[in-house]
């Protein structure tokens, strides 16, 4: 599919354009400038025609922030990128010194550049536009990306500038989320993963704001990796830019298919990992852990199985989970965690044929069946997994009322021992007969 990126010095209306184009608040906005860190990818179409969206960050030439020369270095992979390029500037400001500077950039790229003068929703402002010819391109598209007009005639232009590709059917593929405390590695192990720096990465915490997808196929695997926003107590969240961030990491969450949870050695399995982790075990994921930053960690022969040992205590019940240790820095068993993913992934699509159930666990609930309540027994007579995406089963009962948690959870770990479901959480449910 053909890309297209919008550039442009900070606070223009870049996002406010990409979120209108893709149909979707999936990039933040807000009146701060320097929102938008990473690249942000998203789909539209036009007249029939789809093409990917790249939204970046603020380009400002020349900056001693940290952040903004992050941003520069990623604005310019995004227009090595893409097939066409939106060049965003505002009528508000008029001509700036960065716009400038943003013009000589593009015209060492070769490729189409769409000058789109935003904030135009006037009469004034339309002759106002005129002096952006200074920048030496033949014509300007006049906007106001906040309420739309003006995008029909860009988009028809943008179209044909495209160059026509050959679609390829792709599955729906798998979704890894990769969520933590800020500051957990989490972006620079998406990096480490596809060599690439596809993700800002500095040492203050709170960089990655968006949760952004990236399309993964090395070594056989397949799949989407989401970056989010590190997760912070609600207590810490103080600006609506950091509340928008974490809200992105747990719907991230929500649509994910396996979350991995990447946490500091040097701080531990700590409350709000914890939180993280009970999200997505509430949200019937499978869950891979990731103990980054090992190589910083003091240790013997028996730090591994002690620090393991503590995780899967505050895991409690629900313990039977992968636990991988790893240093993105030395890239020390990056693809061990991606191959167990994967291994979670396959465990959470497992269906087991009603007659193997039956079969296998038939027996264990007639030699183990559930206590009497009241001198009445409870019989369990058939077996079933239930048709959802992750592994849910029926036990069909004469009195269900009568099984207790306790019983249920029992039948989970024997379900776990029979079939292997490693990093799955189970949801058992006891049904009328």
């Amino acid at each position: 599919m053909s890309i297209v990126a919008i550039v442009g010095r900070p606070n223009v209306g870049k996002s406010t354009l990409f979120n209108r184009l893709i149909q979707r608040r999936e990039a933040i906005v807000d009146a701060v400038s320097g929102v938008t860190r990473d690249r942000h990818y998203g789909k539209s179409d036009w007249n029939g025609k789809e093409f990917s969206l790249i939204d970046t960050g603020g380009y400002i030439v020349g900056s001693d922030d940290i952040f903004e020369a992050e941003i520069d270095k990623q604005v310019e992979l995004a227009i090595d990128e893409s097939d066409a390029i939106i060049f965003m500037v505002d009528v508000v400001s008029g001509v700036t010194g960065m716009d400038e500077d943003v013009t000589k950039l593009l015209r060492k790229s070769n490729k189409p550049i769409f000058l789109v003068v935003n904030k135009v929703d006037s009469a004034k402002r339309t002759d106002d536009a005129v002096e952006f010819y200074s920048l030496g391109f033949d014509k300007y598209y006049i906007m106001s990306s906040i309420n739309g007009s003006g995008t029909g005639e860009l988009l028809d232009d943008l179209v044909k500038a495209l160059p026509e590709t050959i679609e390829e059917e792709r599955s729906e593929l798998p979704r890894f989320a990769v969520v933590g405390r800020p500051n957990a590695g989490k972006s620079s192990f998406i990096n480490a993963l596809i060599g690439k720096e596809r993700y800002i990465v500095t040492d203050i915490p709170g960089t990655t704001r968006d949760s952004i997808d990236t399309y993964y196929n090395r070594f056989g695997f397949e799949f989407n990796l989401v970056d989010t926003a590190g997760i912070r107590r609600k207590s810490k969240v103080k600006e609506d830019l950091e509340f928008y961030s974490v809200m992105r990491s747990v719907r991230a969450i929500e649509h994910s298919d396996v979350v991995i949870v990447v946490l500091d050695a040097t701080r531990g399995f700590d409350g709000q990992v914890q939180n993280i982790f009970w999200l997505a075990q509430k949200n019937n994921k499978g869950v891979v852990i990731l103990v980054n930053k090992w190589d910083l960690v003091e240790k013997d022969h028996k730090s591994v199985k002690e620090y393991e040992t503590k995780i899967r205590q505050q895991c409690e019940p629900f313990t039977d989970v992968p636990i991988v240790f790893i240093s993105v820095l030395t890239k020390q068993r990056i693809f061990k965690a991606i191959e167990t993913a994967v291994e979670v992934f396959k465990n959470r699509s497992k269906r087991i044929k009603t007659s193997e159930l039956n079969e296998v666990m038939l027996p264990v609930v007639e030699n183990y069946g559930p206590p009497a309540y009241k001198g009445k027994y409870v019989k369990i007579k058939y077996i079933t997994q239930l048709p959802l995406p992750y592994p849910s089963f029926a036990f069909f009962a004469n009195l269900p009322q009568y099984v207790k948690e306790p019983y249920k959870r029992f039948l989970e770990n024997k379900l776990r021992e029979k079939f292997n479901f490693h990093g799955v959480p189970i949801t058992v449910y006891i049904r009328k007969k």
